[in-house]
C-alpha cells in the first residue's frame, strides 16, 4: 500500500471548514487599547468562552514593537490562532500565526488597496506567517477605520454596491469578504445588506463593527454572516468570558 501523507490544513482552510458547520466568533484585540498582559488575559477568556481565533490590529497603532508584544502575550495565554488584522505593512509581526492579507477595496488611497501589500509581502514570505486573502470594505458610519483608511463609505442602503464589491473580491480570488461598520460604530451592518451579500457569494462572510449585544450578534448571524467579529465589546466587559459565552451561544443558534 502507498503511504498517504496527510498535510496539515492551513488556518484559512480550517476557518472555511468550520464555518460550513457552524457560525464562528472571532475576538479582535487592539494593541493600542490595553497592555500586552491584559490582551493575553482577554485572549484566554475568549478561548474559554468558545471564540475561534484572535485577531490583532487597530487603526491607531504606533509601532511594530507594540504589535509584537501584544501577539507574544496572547500566545503565552491562548492556543487559538493569532491572525494579524493590519492597517499597514509596518504593523506586521513574525510572532503571529497568520495575517489577513486584505485589500481595503473602497479606499481612495491606492496604498490601502495594494501598495501596502507590496511592501509587506516579502515580510510575510520570509517570516513564514500564513497570508489569508480577504476583500475588505467599510460601510457607514465607518468610524476611525473609515477616516484613517480614506474610504468612500458604502451607504447603509446601497446594497447593490456592497454586493458588487463582494462579488469582485470573490472573482479576484480572495478567500473571504468582510463587511465593516467600524470599531465602536453606533449602527452595525444592516441585516438586509448582509443577507444580499451572502446570497450572492460563495466565500465566507465576516461582519464586524457595532456588535455589542447578544441580540445584535444573533441577528447578524441569522442574516447570513459566517463569522462575527467583536472588538469594542471585549474592552467594555468586566466579565468578558461570560459575555462572550452568551454571544457565541446566540450566534451558533
Amino acid at each position: 500500500m502507498e503511504n498517504v501523507v496527510k498535510t496539515k490544513m492551513t488556518i484559512a482552510e480550517e476557518i472555511m471548514n468550520k464555518s460550513k458547520k457552524k457560525k464562528l466568533h472571532f475576538s479582535l484585540l487592539d494593541p493600542d487599547k490595553q497592555k500586552p498582559e491584559v490582551a493575553g488575559e482577554m485572549a484566554r477568556a475568549a478561548e474559554e468562552a468558545g471564540s475561534s481565533a484572535i485577531m490583532v490590529g487597530g487603526s491607531t497603532l504606533v509601532s511594530q514593537e507594540q504589535v509584537d508584544n501584544c501577539v507574544k502575550a496572547i500566545k503565552k495565554q491562548s492556543n487559538l490562532p493569532v491572525i494579524l488584522f493590519p492597517s499597514g505593512a509596518k504593523y506586521l509581526s513574525k510572532y503571529a500565526d497568520a495575517v489577513f492579507f486584505m485589500s481595503l477595496l473602497n479606499s481612495r488611497n491606492i496604498g490601502y488597496v495594494i501598495r501596502e501589500h507590496v511592501k509587506g509581502a516579502p515580510f510575510v514570505k520570509y517570516s513564514g506567517i500564513e497570508p489569508i486573502s480577504m476583500g475588505y470594505v467599510i460601510v457607514e458610519p465607518g468610524m476611525t477605520a473609515g477616516k484613517m483608511g480614506e474610504v468612500d463609505l458604502i451607504k447603509r442602503d446601497d446594497i447593490q454596491t456592497a454586493v458588487g464589491y463582494a462579488l469582485a473580491a470573490q472573482y479576484l480570488g480572495m478567500n473571504f469578504f468582510y463587511l465593516e461598520a467600524g470599531s465602536g460604530a453606533t449602527k452595525p451592518i444592516p441585516n438586509e445588506m448582509i443577507a444580499a451579500v451572502k446570497k450572492n457569494i460563495d466565500i465566507p462572510l465576516f461582519v464586524g463593527g457595532g456588535i455589542r449585544s447578544v441580540k445584535t450578534a444573533a441577528e447578524k448571524a441569522r442574516a447570513g454572516a459566517d463569522i462575527i467579529v467583536t472588538g469594542t465589546k471585549l474592552e467594555e466587559e468586566d466579565n468578558l468570558k461570560q459575555a462572550l459565552k452568551h454571544i457565541i451561544s446566540a450566534i451558533e443558534g
